[in-house]
């Protein structure tokens, strides 16, 4: 279609509607259960992920997109009539995905005009920026336009969460080994923060109810807020937490995702995320 294409790859945790809705391109990263490699979202629904982590007896992996991926994606916008693509990425400090999409550019060079930016986030963080950006497009904004509108909502994009267990941050890699024994053995809860682009504990809760009482605090103590998503990976007191958040502030409507097996490989099930987009002069 005319006008800048908004691509950007599977941690995001859009649903399938929302991406189409927005015209947004969505390039999967691999999840691998032993030897099976799985496409996420095309060969793997959050669903069925959660599913299968509940009687895989080995910890889910992930991969990036490789480049060929990216640069089909690219290709395909400028096909469909797109004057350039903006792409928007995991960020590099938990993923190689940045780096394959870069890499994708560079081979679509002289065909279509591609930025990349590094979203700094994940899972609905980098999908909010995704969604402000492609509203952007829509409204006739230019790919130097676009890379300067997200430039300054990476700085104003929060990402928080509450782990069901830490077995999985743990095992995965992205959080500290120690952290997560002091936790399993004081029974602490943590909130995690992306911060810098990483995976960070932001405090520590006695139980899961103060967790999730200090994860809503967040949101409510920010009001107004510019964008707000709720990540549920197969939390059974996902309702309760939404209910809380019954009356936010927030100029655009409250989205509601399934945190995809991109993140939830590493969060593990009974993850919920909240991530929100704080109000320009803030």
């Amino acid at each position: 279609m005319p006008g800048i294409r908004v691509v950007t790859d599977s941690a995001c945790d859009l649903t399938e509607e929302l991406a189409a809705a927005n015209d947004i391109t969505v390039v999967p990263l691999t999840i691998r259960f032993g030897d099976e490699e799985l496409l996420d979202r095309r060969d793997l629904s959050p669903a069925e992920f959660w599913r299968r982590c509940k009687t895989s007896p080995a910890l889910p992996e992930t991969a990036a997109p490789p480049p060929g991926a990216f640069a089909a994606a690219f290709t395909e916008a400028a096909a469909a009539g797109a004057t350039g693509v903006l792409c928007l990425t995991i960020s590099s400090g938990v993923s190689a995905t940045y780096q394959s999409a870069l890499a994708g550019a560079e081979g679509v060079a002289g065909q279509v005009d591609v930025r990349v930016v590094d979203t700094r986030s994940l899972t609905m963080g980098q999908g909010l920026l995704c969604l402000a950006a492609a509203e952007a497009a829509a409204g006739g904004a230019t790919l130097g336009d676009l890379v300067e509108l997200v430039e300054g909502l990476i700085g104003r994009t929060r990402v928080y969460g509450v782990v069901g267990a830490l077995d999985h941050l743990q095992r995965g890699g992205r959080i500290g080994g120690a952290a997560a024994l002091v936790g399993s053995l004081l029974s602490i809860k943590p909130v995690i923060q992306v911060r810098d682009g990483v995976v960070e504990q932001e405090s520590k809760q006695r139980t899961r109810g103060r967790a999730l009482d200090y994860l809503v605090g967040k949101a409510l103590a920010e009001a107004p807020l510019e964008r707000v998503a709720i990540s549920n990976g197969a939390a059974d007191d996902i309702d309760e937490v939404l209910s809380r958040l019954d009356g936010l502030e927030v100029a655009h409507k409250l989205v509601v995702v399934d945190l995809g097996p991109v993140v939830g490989t590493h969060a593990g099930p009974g993850t919920i995320g909240l991530s929100y987009q704080l109000p320009p002069g803030t």
